[in-house]
């Protein structure tokens, strides 16, 4: 018996292949989408564009990101305690296919550039609440198809997972550019949603084969935050009663009422009249997490400025040619998802497997860190000969964006395997939420360091010193990174060694 079933948990759930074929058409659908945004806002009324300005532009543009890296609280919320799973990456994304065809249909509104700007608002709504209202369900829902003597295959699941969504990032950077280019942008935004529709009817065929794990409102479970506020709750009634000890001792001793117990107790212990031992467990593993993630934010400072003052950079590069392709600052952005196309096969099938305890989801995680600050310290030095007057190729933006890359499957990818490992079961949703919410406080971060230390020019936010404070601050936490990842005490065991 047991030797048959054995090659059972060496092989991934068949219904896998669902979810990652539902993953690349939909991340084909966003960045599709996205490929296209930024020149249609700006783009010339007559040649089909809404004629806005650049800072018009990127206020609508960063509004709509940061919607769709909030909006996974809500997700997280209404498949953890209401519907499921399933039923919310299902629902949802009927929101997210209605989203682009509210923009496909933008030229057959009237009203002019008004009708097609009330178009624009109410397509990237309805997308933000699609696409992030399944974000942080989809990879937790891929996790749930696997059972515990299995948690071995995650890495190499979780990797497959993020190799999914760079094949369809990629192909969209090319295809879709194009397609507005000969066909114009309503057919340009019609295929993303063609693509979401597609990847809707993907995920819907795998229905009878996936496991689902059900809310808590079927469990009659506690979520996270009612157990951490009722704990808090009662822990300030026992700091108040000792306060009163302290300075009226006869009237504190005769009021402190008596069930609260000893202060020397933990904080989670104040709980335990209400809640069961497993609820109690289960939000004990969010606060270690949360820890963890606090750090993350600066990875992705560094990573979103590719879409951003990469570009500019590049655009005071010399553009090149490549196999008759003509490769410019925008056309170098299709690098990342090439590379990490690359580069996830070779670090979870030939490097992971050799590294052991040391390829540990932390340790892998500080890794990526330190390779981000050596990305920036490459971006800084392009930018001091270009200061200096050299004429660069673009193509020099290689080797950055390799390193870089690398950082990111080293971090983004773990972080994924990371937070459901360690999360309970009934609460992965709403930590892959906190895990989605590290983007947008690091686009904050982006934000507030470009107002603070403005200097009048306009161009500090493409300088030397300026790579080089990201890659200083990076490199502090890249330290504390290791720290932890040295001492954090894992609820898999398996995951403590790199397995």
């Amino acid at each position: 018996m047991n030797a048959s079933a054995q090659p059972e948990t060496r092989r991934w759930p068949p219904q896998i292949k669902f979810i990652v074929g539902n993953e690349a058409c939909e991340r084909f659908s966003y960045y599709g989408m996205r490929s296209i945004l930024a020149g249609y806002i700006t783009g010339a009324v007559l040649k089909g564009g809404l004629g806005q300005d650049a800072d018009t532009s990127t206020e609508i543009i960063h509004l709509f990101v940061f919607a769709n890296y909030f909006m996974p609280l809500f997700g997280a919320w209404l498949s953890d305690k209401f519907i499921g799973r399933y039923r919310t990456i299902l629902w949802v994304s009927l929101f997210y296919c209605a989203g682009h065809g509210v923009l496909a249909c933008s030229d057959f509104v009237g009203g002019g550039v008004y009708g097609k700007l009330t178009c624009l608002f109410i397509g990237l709504a309805l997308i933000a609440f699609g696409s992030g209202g399944i974000k942080p369900c989809v990879s937790a829902f891929m996790g749930d198809q696997f059972k515990p003597e299995q948690s071995h295959l995650l890495q190499k699941a979780y990797g497959a997972f993020y190799w999914a969504i760079n094949f369809g990032s990629f192909f969209s950077f090319l295809v879709i550019p194009w397609i507005k280019d000969h066909h114009g942008y309503s057919l340009a935004f019609g295929v993303p949603g063609i693509l979401m529709a597609i990847a809707t009817f993907i995920f819907w065929l795998g229905t009878k084969h996936y496991v689902r794990v059900p809310p808590s409102r079927e469990t009659k479970t506690a979520g996270f935050f009612k157990v951490f506020f009722y704990a808090f709750q009662i822990r300030l009634k026992i700091v108040a009663a000792d306060v009163r000890r302290l300075i009226l001792p006869k009237s504190a001793s005769e009021s402190e009422p008596r069930h609260l117990g000893s202060y020397g107790k933990s904080f989670w212990d104040a709980a335990r009249s209400r809640f069961s031992e497993s609820e109690i467990d289960a939000a004990k593993s969010v606060p270690p997490i949360l820890f963890v993630f606090a750090l993350v934010p600066i990875f992705w400072s560094l990573f979103d400025q590719t879409n951003s003052t990469w570009v500019l950079q590049g655009q005071k590069m010399v553009p090149a040619k490549f196999l008759g392709l003509d490769i410019g600052a925008e056309q170098m952005q299709s690098m990342n998802p090439l590379i990490v196309m690359l580069l996830v096969p070779l670090f979870t099938l030939g490097i992971y497997p050799r590294l052991g305890r040391f390829a540990s989801p932390l340790r892998r995680m500080a890794y990526g860190m330190f390779l981000a600050v050596g990305s920036y310290l490459i971006v800084a030095a392009l930018q001091k000969q270009i200061e200096a007057g050299a004429q660069l190729s673009v193509l020099w933006q290689t080797a950055p964006y390799l390193v870089l890359t690398a950082a990111e499957v080293l971090i983004s990818t773990t972080g994924l395997e990371f937070a459901f490992r360690e999360a309970a079961p009934e609460l992965k949703s709403i930590i892959m939420s906190f895990w989605l919410l590290t983007v947008a406080f690091g686009d904050l971060l982006v934000a507030a360091i470009t107002k603070i230390f403005a200097n009048g020019t306009g161009e500090s936010s493409v300088s030397t010193n300026r790579f080089l404070l990201y890659a200083g601050l990076t490199f502090i936490v890249a330290i504390l990174f290791s720290l932890i990842a040295t001492t954090y005490r894992y609820r898999d065991a398996a995951a403590a060694e790199g397995k």
